[in-house]
């Protein structure tokens, strides 16, 4: 796997004239926010200046986004006729996008649609279940299927149980995965903002990016790219590699 230049390195999955695919680090930025971190939107485009040499501004389009706190595969579009293309496939539902994430607690339905609407309030950038006939809802829809669970042992860093699900995202809302389980009552590992009373300060939000499926750009090509999360808790309690 090839890395960018960038501090800290960043995995390249797949380049061409067209795309980029990286996996990306937990806690950075998707793009530039007001924590003045450095973010992966901006790495790669200095990245891709001083690899190819190039004057001027680089273009690079941000097509979809993760949480600050997630990491794992992410597309770039390295034309604005790649970003408009795969925009359309977004918009369209047919970029497929598959992650992993350990909940709190084992879903009763081993296979469930979950569908609600949510509200973001902007100012405290928190993301709320309300009616749908609540004025600037948006619907959220996403299938998951129970990969795993384990009973936690005393001792460990968590009480109860915990579960590995496999999650198909249908609508890309904001925060949407962590607001969607913690409604039903299995917040995500490590999450602070919607699972406070069930988590730590310092725990690491286990959320990761597993897998994109689209069509390329210029060849209409079916691509697909998969990314693992690391070797560490709570991942290592289950086997992320051989979810299907």
């Amino acid at each position: 796997m090839n890395q960018t230049a960038s501090s800290p390195p960043i995995s390249i999955l797949y380049e061409d004239n067209h795309l980029l695919v990286v996996e990306k680090p937990v806690n950075m930025p998707s793009q530039e926010d007001a924590s003045g971190d450095p973010d992966l939107l901006s790495l790669l485009k200095r990245d891709i200046k001083i690899r190819y040499q190039k004057p001027g501004n680089v273009f690079l389009g941000l097509v979809h986004r993760l949480d600050r706190p997630a990491g794992g595969v992410m597309v770039f579009a390295r034309t604005s006729k790649a970003a408009a293309r795969l925009s359309d496939q977004i918009r369209a539902r047919t970029f497929g996008k598959v992650y992993l994430a350990v909940v709190h607690g084992t879903p009763k339905e081993k296979k469930r649609q979950l569908e609600h609407y949510l509200q973001k309030d902007r100012a405290t950038n928190m993301v709320r279940t309300v009616s749908p006939s609540v004025s600037g809802s948006k619907r959220a829809r996403l299938d998951y299927q129970v990969q795993g669970s384990r009973r936690m042992q005393t001792g460990d860093s968590c009480t109860g149980s915990l579960a590995l699900v496999r999650i198909r995202l249908w609508t890309g809302r904001s925060h949407q995965i962590r607001v969607q389980f913690a409604a039903i009552g299995h917040p995500l590992y490590g999450d602070q903002k919607y699972g406070a009373d069930v988590n730590s300060p310092g725990q690491q939000m286990a959320l990761w990016s597993h897998q994109l499926v689209f069509q390329h750009p210029t060849t209409k090509r079916e691509m697909v790219f998969t990314s693992h999360p690391p070797d560490v808790f709570p991942w290592n309690l289950f086997d992320p590699r051989k979810s299907q």
